[in-house]
């Protein structure tokens, strides 16, 4: 296995630029970058790697072996010695077409062989909660499935994913791993802390919630952020929810708040939500969120043999990004310090991490997480 990454800061001398690339003949080309930037690279990367699947989306951050940069593109291109790469894409009509778009997704990409799935789909206009159960009514459980939703800075106004077609609004693209050969390992963490009482869900449906307690969910919301809510929608990345059971009980799973309706008094979420279950807010700190991307770390770590040549792919929510400000570079310094050298690491910050809620069983969509997913070969 072979791993060769280059960051552009422009496209000036293109072709030059993506020469390190083309050296290893790579069978994958993953791409994260700002939206502009995936647009202009779209062709030339086809040009340089025709031999290669090339996925990716655009980022609210791009992450790489040198740390956190924004307005850039983070190009990592791998070289399998034993491992088939095959690609699937799908167009999204609408939030309402997210699981089957799921399904048809799943179904493009051969059931024989198949040992893991990289997803990655466009930010807003997505239920991406409904988007992994279509993905799953077809791989089954047993199928891991990581990756993440594009992002868009903090403006949630538009995102583009890559395929091998190019860059795209509507397209959602899923990578398939096949071969014995392959190690595939995750890990997803938070760091984030609840506080205040327990809001029992009394309407919603599907991604939008519409009452707590018999309230609109965004007054009770506002009521809570304070001066904060005058930035609402961006400012709810600072404040998500923690989803509980219907018996109280912590679900483990994080939601954060895409967008508001003044009018209708609605919360959009990232995510699908327990209509039967309770929501509570979060908050954190820096310290809190970079242990929290160390425990990602270990959890893809577990397994791996040390200084086995890898790579690392950290997808990591935009709301984390936004709370350390000047110190984000430690969450991935932590990730780095765990897997050490010769791991590479590639990812963006995003709008929604994939990545399957225990070491085994079913993959769900994370907010505010660190999600890890490990990639080499036995």
């Amino acid at each position: 296995m072979q791993i060769a990454q280059v960051v552009l800061h422009n496209t000036a001398n293109i072709a030059d630029q993506l020469a390190p690339l083309q050296h290893i003949a790579p069978d994958l080309v993953l791409a994260f970058g700002a939206g502009h930037l995936l647009g202009e690279v779209a062709a030339p990367l086809a040009t340089a790697v025709p031999g290669a699947r090339r996925a990716g989306c655009s980022t609210a951050g791009e992450i790489s072996a040198s740390g956190v940069t924004d307005g850039t593109c983070v190009l990592t291109a791998v070289r399998f010695e034993k491992t088939r790469v095959l690609q699937a894409s799908t167009t999204l009509a609408g939030m309402d077409d997210s699981r089957a778009a799921g399904q048809r997704l799943a179904a493009r990409l051969p059931a024989e062989g198949l040992r893991a799935v990289l997803v990655f789909g466009q930010g807003v206009r997505i239920n991406g909660g409904a988007l992994l159960v279509g993905i799953g009514q077809v791989v089954g459980s047993d199928v891991p499935v990581t990756g993440g939703l594009a992002g868009d800075g903090d403006a949630f106004r538009e995102t583009w994913v890559l395929d091998d077609a190019g860059a795209s609004t509507e397209r959602i693209v899923a990578v398939g791993l096949y071969g014995q050969a392959l190690r595939f390992s995750h890990g997803s963490f938070g760091g984030w802390s609840p506080f205040g009482p327990a809001r029992k869900v009394t309407r919603s449906a599907d991604n939008v919630l519409y009452e707590l307690d018999g309230q609109p969910a965004l007054d009770v919301y506002k009521r809570y952020l304070g001066e904060h809510a005058r930035d609402l929608p961006a400012s709810g990345l600072l404040f998500p929810f923690a989803m509980l059971g219907s018996d109280h009980r912590e679900l483990g799973l994080i939601r954060t708040i895409l967008d508001v309706d003044e009018r209708g008094g609605s919360l959009t979420l990232a995510g699908e939500i327990d209509a039967d279950g309770y929501l509570k807010l979060m908050h954190a700190g820096t310290d809190a969120l970079v242990g929290g991307a160390e425990s990602a770390a270990e959890a893809a770590r577990l397994g791996v043999p040390s200084g086995e040549q890898g790579l690392a792919l950290l997808v990591s929510c935009v709301g984390r990004k936004l709370v350390m400000g000047g110190r984000v570079d430690e969450e991935i310094e932590a990730v780095g310090d765990v897997f050490s050298q010769p791991a590479v690491l590639a990812g963006f910050y995003s709008y929604g991490e994939i990545a399957p809620f225990a070491p085994t069983g079913t993959c769900r969509l994370h907010n505010q997480t660190m999600t890890i997913t490990w990639i080499s070969e036995r």
